[in-house]
Protein backbone atom coordinates (compact mmCIF):
# COMPACT_ATOMS: atom_id res chain seq x y z
CA UNK A 1 0.00 0.00 0.00
CA UNK A 2 0.85 3.47 -0.53
CA UNK A 3 0.83 6.03 2.32
CA UNK A 4 1.13 9.68 1.37
CA UNK A 5 1.97 12.32 4.02
CA UNK A 6 0.87 15.73 2.71
CA UNK A 7 2.12 18.33 5.39
CA UNK A 8 0.22 20.98 3.69
CA UNK A 9 1.54 24.21 5.16
CA UNK A 10 3.34 23.52 8.41
CA UNK A 11 6.45 22.87 9.51
CA UNK A 12 8.93 24.84 10.46
CA UNK A 13 12.77 24.46 9.45
CA UNK A 14 13.72 23.04 12.75
CA UNK A 15 10.56 21.55 14.05
CA UNK A 16 10.67 19.84 10.38
CA UNK A 17 14.25 18.57 10.41
CA UNK A 18 12.92 16.93 13.41
CA UNK A 19 9.85 15.45 12.27
CA UNK A 20 11.66 13.26 9.49
CA UNK A 21 13.45 12.16 12.19
CA UNK A 22 10.62 10.82 13.72
CA UNK A 23 9.43 9.79 10.72
CA UNK A 24 12.63 7.73 9.84
CA UNK A 25 11.79 5.30 12.88
CA UNK A 26 8.65 4.08 11.77
CA UNK A 27 8.70 0.79 11.02
CA UNK A 28 6.46 -0.16 7.64
CA UNK A 29 6.64 -2.59 4.52
CA UNK A 30 4.40 -0.04 3.19
CA UNK A 31 5.91 2.90 0.90
CA UNK A 32 5.64 6.08 1.94
CA UNK A 33 5.82 9.54 -0.15
CA UNK A 34 6.46 12.99 1.70
CA UNK A 35 5.05 16.00 0.53
CA UNK A 36 6.46 18.98 2.54
CA UNK A 37 6.20 22.26 1.78
CA UNK A 38 8.89 23.53 -0.92
CA UNK A 39 11.31 25.35 1.57
CA UNK A 40 11.69 22.10 3.06
CA UNK A 41 11.86 20.02 0.12
CA UNK A 42 15.95 20.59 0.87
CA UNK A 43 15.87 19.46 4.50
CA UNK A 44 14.58 15.87 3.46
CA UNK A 45 17.84 13.32 4.89
CA UNK A 46 16.22 10.46 3.99
CA UNK A 47 16.35 6.65 2.26
CA UNK A 48 13.06 5.44 3.57
CA UNK A 49 10.46 7.72 2.01
CA UNK A 50 10.34 9.07 -1.62
CA UNK A 51 9.89 13.16 -2.10
CA UNK A 52 7.20 14.65 -3.15
CA UNK A 53 6.25 18.34 -3.68
CA UNK A 54 2.38 19.58 -3.08
CA UNK A 55 2.03 21.36 -6.17
CA UNK A 56 4.11 22.33 -9.29
CA UNK A 57 4.17 25.69 -11.68
CA UNK A 58 2.50 24.56 -15.24
CA UNK A 59 4.89 26.72 -16.78
CA UNK A 60 8.51 25.45 -17.42
CA UNK A 61 11.52 28.17 -15.75
CA UNK A 62 11.30 31.27 -16.80
CA UNK A 63 9.77 34.76 -15.47
CA UNK A 64 7.12 33.02 -13.48
CA UNK A 65 6.73 34.76 -10.24
CA UNK A 66 6.76 32.79 -7.40
CA UNK A 67 6.20 29.46 -9.31
CA UNK A 68 8.45 26.17 -8.74
CA UNK A 69 8.96 24.14 -12.03
CA UNK A 70 8.95 20.99 -12.65
CA UNK A 71 12.36 20.99 -13.54
CA UNK A 72 13.09 22.97 -10.56
CA UNK A 73 11.55 19.74 -8.74
CA UNK A 74 13.60 17.05 -10.61
CA UNK A 75 16.79 18.69 -9.49
CA UNK A 76 16.22 18.24 -5.74
CA UNK A 77 14.87 14.16 -6.48
CA UNK A 78 11.52 14.74 -6.49
CA UNK A 79 9.52 11.93 -7.88
CA UNK A 80 5.96 12.42 -7.19
CA UNK A 81 3.83 15.69 -7.07
CA UNK A 82 0.24 16.18 -5.86
CA UNK A 83 -1.78 17.95 -8.51
CA UNK A 84 -5.64 19.46 -8.43
CA UNK A 85 -5.75 18.96 -4.52
CA UNK A 86 -9.30 20.26 -3.63
CA UNK A 87 -7.75 23.43 -1.57
CA UNK A 88 -5.88 24.51 -4.91
CA UNK A 89 -8.59 24.20 -7.15
CA UNK A 90 -10.96 26.49 -4.28
CA UNK A 91 -8.97 28.79 -2.86
CA UNK A 92 -6.37 29.14 -6.28
CA UNK A 93 -9.12 28.51 -8.52
CA UNK A 94 -7.28 26.20 -10.46
CA UNK A 95 -9.08 24.61 -13.68
CA UNK A 96 -9.04 21.12 -14.72
CA UNK A 97 -7.42 22.70 -17.99
CA UNK A 98 -4.41 24.06 -15.90
CA UNK A 99 -4.39 20.68 -14.15
CA UNK A 100 -3.55 19.04 -17.29
CA UNK A 101 -0.72 21.30 -17.85
CA UNK A 102 0.62 20.67 -14.81
CA UNK A 103 0.53 16.76 -15.60
CA UNK A 104 2.32 17.28 -18.84
CA UNK A 105 5.32 19.28 -17.15
CA UNK A 106 5.91 16.96 -14.62
CA UNK A 107 6.04 14.02 -17.22
CA UNK A 108 8.53 15.71 -18.93
CA UNK A 109 11.22 15.71 -15.87
CA UNK A 110 9.51 11.65 -15.26
CA UNK A 111 7.74 12.87 -12.42
CA UNK A 112 4.57 10.60 -10.81
CA UNK A 113 1.53 13.31 -10.58
CA UNK A 114 -0.76 12.22 -7.58
CA UNK A 115 -4.27 13.34 -9.00
CA UNK A 116 -6.86 14.06 -6.62
CA UNK A 117 -10.24 14.69 -7.69
CA UNK A 118 -13.29 14.60 -5.34
CA UNK A 119 -16.91 16.20 -4.83
CA UNK A 120 -18.25 18.92 -3.04
CA UNK A 121 -20.90 18.36 -0.17
CA UNK A 122 -23.46 19.55 -2.63
CA UNK A 123 -22.55 17.99 -5.12
CA UNK A 124 -23.20 14.44 -3.68
CA UNK A 125 -26.42 15.67 -2.26
CA UNK A 126 -27.23 16.31 -5.98
CA UNK A 127 -26.33 12.94 -7.09
CA UNK A 128 -23.54 14.50 -9.37
CA UNK A 129 -20.42 13.03 -7.90
CA UNK A 130 -19.53 10.68 -10.92
CA UNK A 131 -20.06 13.26 -13.20
CA UNK A 132 -17.69 15.81 -11.35
CA UNK A 133 -14.86 13.10 -11.15
CA UNK A 134 -15.26 11.56 -14.24
CA UNK A 135 -14.92 15.11 -15.68
CA UNK A 136 -11.64 15.91 -13.60
CA UNK A 137 -10.47 12.66 -14.62
CA UNK A 138 -11.07 12.84 -18.63
CA UNK A 139 -9.92 16.46 -18.55
CA UNK A 140 -6.33 15.94 -16.82
CA UNK A 141 -5.35 12.07 -18.53
CA UNK A 142 -7.14 11.84 -21.66
CA UNK A 143 -4.61 13.22 -24.19
CA UNK A 144 -1.87 11.10 -22.03
CA UNK A 145 -0.69 7.93 -23.99
CA UNK A 146 -1.17 4.74 -21.68
CA UNK A 147 1.63 4.34 -20.34
CA UNK A 148 2.05 8.02 -18.74
CA UNK A 149 -1.66 7.38 -18.11
CA UNK A 150 -1.28 4.33 -16.24
CA UNK A 151 1.65 5.75 -14.13
CA UNK A 152 -0.93 8.41 -12.53
CA UNK A 153 -1.65 7.60 -9.28
CA UNK A 154 -5.49 9.17 -8.39
CA UNK A 155 -6.89 10.25 -4.95
CA UNK A 156 -10.27 10.30 -4.34
CA UNK A 157 -10.69 12.85 -1.84
CA UNK A 158 -14.57 13.54 -1.05
CA UNK A 159 -13.94 17.22 -0.57
CA UNK A 160 -17.12 17.73 2.33
CA UNK A 161 -14.58 15.21 4.53
CA UNK A 162 -11.17 16.57 3.95
CA UNK A 163 -10.59 18.18 7.77
CA UNK A 164 -14.13 17.85 9.05
CA UNK A 165 -13.96 14.14 10.52
CA UNK A 166 -16.40 13.66 8.66
CA UNK A 167 -16.17 9.84 6.58
CA UNK A 168 -17.52 8.70 3.69
CA UNK A 169 -19.31 4.82 4.27
CA UNK A 170 -17.29 2.21 2.83
CA UNK A 171 -19.89 1.11 0.39
CA UNK A 172 -19.54 5.39 -1.03
CA UNK A 173 -16.38 4.69 -0.81
CA UNK A 174 -16.13 1.40 -2.33
CA UNK A 175 -18.67 2.80 -5.46
CA UNK A 176 -16.30 5.47 -6.61
CA UNK A 177 -12.94 3.74 -6.38
CA UNK A 178 -14.96 0.63 -8.69
CA UNK A 179 -16.30 3.74 -11.06
CA UNK A 180 -12.68 5.31 -11.18
CA UNK A 181 -11.38 1.89 -12.22
CA UNK A 182 -13.88 1.21 -14.43
CA UNK A 183 -12.27 4.03 -16.80
CA UNK A 184 -8.74 4.00 -15.26
CA UNK A 185 -6.23 1.42 -14.95
CA UNK A 186 -4.42 3.00 -11.64
CA UNK A 187 -4.05 2.67 -8.37
CA UNK A 188 -6.15 4.81 -5.91
CA UNK A 189 -5.74 6.28 -2.73
CA UNK A 190 -8.73 7.57 -0.38
CA UNK A 191 -7.96 11.13 1.08
CA UNK A 192 -10.63 12.47 3.76
CA UNK A 193 -10.15 12.34 7.44
CA UNK A 194 -8.61 9.21 7.27
CA UNK A 195 -6.55 8.70 10.82
CA UNK A 196 -5.17 5.91 12.92
CA UNK A 197 -9.17 5.61 14.84
CA UNK A 198 -10.81 5.05 11.87
CA UNK A 199 -8.60 2.66 9.78
CA UNK A 200 -9.64 -0.63 10.82
CA UNK A 201 -12.96 0.14 9.25
CA UNK A 202 -11.37 2.12 6.04
CA UNK A 203 -9.00 -1.11 5.32
CA UNK A 204 -11.84 -3.17 4.91
CA UNK A 205 -12.33 -1.23 1.49
CA UNK A 206 -10.71 -3.66 -1.51
CA UNK A 207 -10.45 -0.49 -3.64
CA UNK A 208 -8.42 1.35 -1.78
CA UNK A 209 -4.71 1.15 -2.91
CA UNK A 210 -3.31 3.54 -0.15
CA UNK A 211 -3.94 6.31 1.83
CA UNK A 212 -3.15 10.29 1.02
CA UNK A 213 -3.13 11.89 4.35
CA UNK A 214 -3.23 15.10 5.89
CA UNK A 215 -3.50 15.99 9.72
CA UNK A 216 -2.23 12.59 10.77
CA UNK A 217 0.82 13.14 8.90
CA UNK A 218 2.15 16.09 11.35
CA UNK A 219 2.08 13.22 13.96
CA UNK A 220 4.35 10.47 13.81
CA UNK A 221 3.30 8.70 16.87
CA UNK A 222 -0.46 8.29 15.58
CA UNK A 223 1.39 7.27 11.65
CA UNK A 224 3.17 4.29 13.45
CA UNK A 225 -0.28 2.94 14.82
CA UNK A 226 -1.45 4.01 11.41
CA UNK A 227 0.57 1.93 9.73
CA UNK A 228 0.78 -1.35 12.23
CA UNK A 229 -3.03 -1.37 11.67
CA UNK A 230 -3.24 -0.93 8.39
Amino acid sequence: MIVALNNKCNLGKEEFIKYVEELNNIKTTHQMILAPTFINIPNVKTTTLDLAAQNVSSDTNGAHTGEVSAEQLKSYNVKYCIVGHSERRDKQKETNEEIKLKIEKLFDQDIIPILCCGETKEERLDGKEKEIIEEELSIALDSLDEEKKNKVIIAYEPIWSIGTGLIPTNEQIEEINNFIKSKYNNKVLYGGSANDSNIDELKKCSSIDGYLLGGLSLKPSNLQDFVNKL
